[in-house]
């Protein structure tokens, strides 16, 4: 039997930001179909980075791919308009939770299928789909996204990319600036849509025990390198990881504690 093919193949990349600022150094990393992968680690680890070098997003804001290689679906992302690369199926949702502040909470939605260049129909059925998966969205459809809360927005930038119809959700920082409960209920859909369309979900997180609650496999990075890599179950029975990369306290009953 042939093995399949990841998805996503990050093959010891290394990037740099106006040609000076090393970011990343020989980070590699696979998704295959119908996983969710965490990339973690703290502010200033390289997360954003390999997102943006995934999604070709690098060269707008003065960044490169130096070594390595990323092929999506057997594509050479760096040779790959970010465009092309959402018609393929690779669709990013970027941190801060962007959206079009002005425009209704349903106009932001019909944006996101527009560049996949759907028809009305596909846009009607991508829209029942997005509100059936985020409830809330449905009831603030008329509404201002620039006057819903930060969950509402966040789920809105979701939603958007799902009209898109990927086939690899990338999501930088999902969980940022929202209350714990906002988060669990994201996460908590996300995961029903990984298991009842086989969507495929990479993303960068700083809160490691949401991430790896529902991640099968994840990476972290320090530094712009990849130090440790797993399943989602292994990284957190460890202590050690808790302590030194997670930045969780380790219970008292544990065999690992963080020298001073």
């Amino acid at each position: 039997m042939a093995v399949q093919q990841p998805l996503l193949s990050i093959t010891g990349i290394s990037a740099s930001y106006s040609h000076t600022i090393a970011a990343l150094h020989n980070v590699s990393l696979e998704v295959r179909a119908g996983e969710i992968v965490a990339l973690l680690g703290a502010n200033g680890a390289g997360k954003s980075t390999t997102l943006k070098a995934v999604s070709n997003l690098l060269p707008a804001q003065r960044g490169k791919i130096t070594g390595g290689s990323i092929h999506f679906d057997g594509h050479d992302v760096s040779t790959t308009s970010p465009s092309k690369l959402v018609r393929l199926g690779l669709v990013q949702v970027l941190e801060g939770r962007h959206c079009f502040r002005a425009l209704s909470i349903e106009e932001n939605l019909i944006v996101g299928g527009l560049g996949r260049s759907s028809s009305r129909s596909e846009l009607a059925q991508d829209l029942e789909r997005v509100y059936a998966t985020f409830p809330r969205l449905k009831q603030k459809r008329r509404t201002a996204a620039g006057l819903t809360s930060g969950g509402e927005q966040q789920m809105a930038a979701i939603g958007r990319a799902l009209m898109a119809r990927p086939r690899l959700l990338i999501l930088d920082e999902p969980s940022m600036g929202l209350a714990p409960l906002v988060v669990q209920d994201i996460f908590r859909r996300l995961k029903g849509l990984n298991q009842s369309d086989g969507l495929s979900i990479l993303l960068a997180e700083q809160n490691s025990t949401i991430a790896l609650r529902h991640a099968d496999r994840a990476a972290i990075l320090e530094v712009g390198v990849t130090v440790v890599e797993g399943t989602a179950a292994d990284l957190r029975a460890r202590d050690d990881i808790k302590a030194f990369y997670l930045g969780q306290a380790v219970t008292p009953a544990g065999s690992h504690t963080r020298a001073a």
